[in-house]
């Protein structure tokens, strides 16, 4: 079993940073892919940054790429996304996902999720 419990949310001006952190609980840690989505008000959960158990393999949605990096310290059961030059459209609560396997882009493929951190961009 995993647990996750994401952290680091916030309100912030568009072109603001944050950094989100997802700890992580579970003797097994090192051997899971980490994701995060993103689930804005009125739409479905999509998929943001994900990053393999060795920390040496990213892949990142279009909308975030060159702006957000996901980063894993697996001495620390802990995965971050660093969110730069944030935009309104990047509103949305935040969610980190673990998953045994390769790294996915889907939610369904994610076997354990934490509870969410609020993100809100102001324009």
């Amino acid at each position: 079993q995993v647990q996750l419990v994401e952290s680091g949310g916030g309100l912030v001006q568009a072109g603001g940073s944050l950094r989100l952190s997802c700890a992580a609980s579970g003797r097994t840690f090192s051997s899971y892919v980490m994701g995060w989505f993103r689930q804005a008000p009125g739409k479905e959960r999509e998929f943001a940054a994900a990053i393999s158990w060795s920390g040496g393999n990213t892949v990142y949605a279009d909308s975030v790429k060159g702006r957000f990096t996901i980063s894993r310290d697996n001495a620390k059961n802990t995965v971050y996304l660093q969110m730069n030059s944030l935009k309104p459209e990047d509103t949305a609560v935040y969610y980190c996902a673990a998953r045994l396997g390769g790294i996915a882009t889907i939610p369904s493929e994610y076997n354990y999720w934490g509870q969410g951190t609020q993100v809100t961009v102001s324009s």
